[in-house]
């Protein structure tokens, strides 16, 4: 059958991206076909798409989606032709209108979430349970340092740590973002006006904070150092504005004995009980409320470069989706 999606054949900015006509053949064993309802854009894609991440070109681009299930490859038996059903974390392609997928990658969507949350946020929220509760698990009258708040990961994970307990210092790049944000943590941080670190030693009476959540990387790795308490972790899980550049650990000793982890979703659903368990939590916490988990930017799926340029360009705020 014929589908849509977006390729590019070489790295770049934005303008690589094409939409395009494909094949998609019969589902073959274990697969199924899925029809996107709506398509998930993560700061990964942009790194698939630069370069900074190779993928073997030509490619497809984006890790989640949502749908149903239109037809069976054989041997499937744990979903059925119409169940709603999605993805995240791989293997790209998601920007297209069809595709066809290992069921073993997919996991269900409960009835109470829509199509667009979970193609929107699933793999934010699927990050964000294993951030607060395996990397680091953040329990009861700890103060959490999560940068970037105001992105996809930080609003999930600003209210979630807050519902287990924990005072939520978050960074912003902006007034209108830190009044976004303001409702998810006891304290916000516009990081454009003056040095965070300072104030999170202010804000916990010099201690420091036993744990920063960093997905913004170059800009703001020396400032998460100075944020920590002894012994404590950072946990560097995006590269929004560059690698960190190399360093000695001698750093760590020096700062008071520190962790630092560079952890990826993968590494945390690696089996397909890790995976099913992860989405399960993630869910539950948006059906009951816990988490209220927003789309904020919907785009046609030929649209996905305009997407791109705004992410990149900082535009955006929590979750974006592409409507085929």
């Amino acid at each position: 059958m014929k589908a849509q999606a977006i390729r590019f054949d070489q790295t770049g900015d934005a303008s690589v991206l094409r939409y395009t006509d494909i094949d998609i053949p019969e589902p073959g064993p274990g697969e199924v076909r899925l029809r996107h309802s709506a398509v998930g854009v993560n700061f990964i894609d942009t790194y698939h798409r630069s370069g900074l991440y190779a993928v073997p070109l030509p490619s497809g681009i984006g890790q989640e989606a949502a749908g149903v299930i239109e037809a069976l490859g054989e041997g499937v038996t744990e979903f059925k032709v119409g169940d709603r059903a999605a993805y995240a974390g791989g293997p790209i392609g998601s920007y297209s209108s069809h595709r066809n997928i290992a069921a073993a990658r997919l996991v269900p969507v409960p009835d109470a979430v829509p199509d667009e949350i979970a193609a929107g946020t699933l793999l934010r929220g699927m990050t964000a349970q294993y951030l607060l509760k395996r990397t680091f698990k953040v329990e009861s009258g700890m103060t959490v340092l999560i940068h970037a708040a105001a992105g996809g990961v930080g609003q999930i994970a600003t209210q979630w740590a807050r519902a287990l307990g924990a005072k939520v210092i978050g960074t912003v790049g902006s007034a209108a973002k830190a009044k976004l944000v303001a409702p998810f943590c006891d304290h916000v941080i516009d990081y454009t006006q003056g040095n965070f670190a300072e104030q999170v030693r202010t804000l916990t009476d010099g201690k420091g904070v036993p744990v920063v959540y960093d997905g913004v990387g170059a800009a703001t790795f020396n400032g998460s150092i100075d944020s920590l308490a002894l012994r404590g972790m950072l946990v560097s899980f995006g590269n929004a504005s560059g690698p960190v550049p190399p360093f000695s650990p001698a750093l760590l000793s020096q700062k008071g004995s520190l962790f630092l982890t560079r952890p990826t979703l993968g590494h945390y659903t690696a089996t397909r009980e890790e995976l099913l368990a992860t989405a399960a939590d993630y869910f539950s916490v948006v059906a009951n409320g816990t988490v209220k988990a927003e789309v904020h930017q919907r785009y046609a799926l030929a649209d996905a470069a305009k997407a791109h340029r705004d992410l990149e360009g900082r535009n955006t705020t929590g979750s974006i989706i592409l409507l085929p």
